[in-house]
């Protein structure tokens, strides 16, 4: 179990070392502007996910 775990460990080390000494984003193309992040389908899939949970919990409080 210990050596699970530090294989683990060592990969998410691994992973996260390669993202510290990456190249820092290009600078934006209109300064004046600020960037806008798109909302795309995966904020919306999120959303519904929660809202079903809250329903769930509201209908399993009601049973008891």
């Amino acid at each position: 179990m210990k050596k699970l775990i530090f294989i683990i460990s060592l990969g998410a080390l691994v992973l996260t070392a390669s993202q510290a000494f990456s190249q820092p984003p290009p600078p934006p193309l209109f300064p004046d502007k600020p960037q806008q992040t798109p909302i795309d389908g995966g904020l919306v899939l999120l959303a519904a996910a929660g809202g079903g949970y809250a329903i769930k919990k509201l209908r399993d409080r009601k049973k008891h």
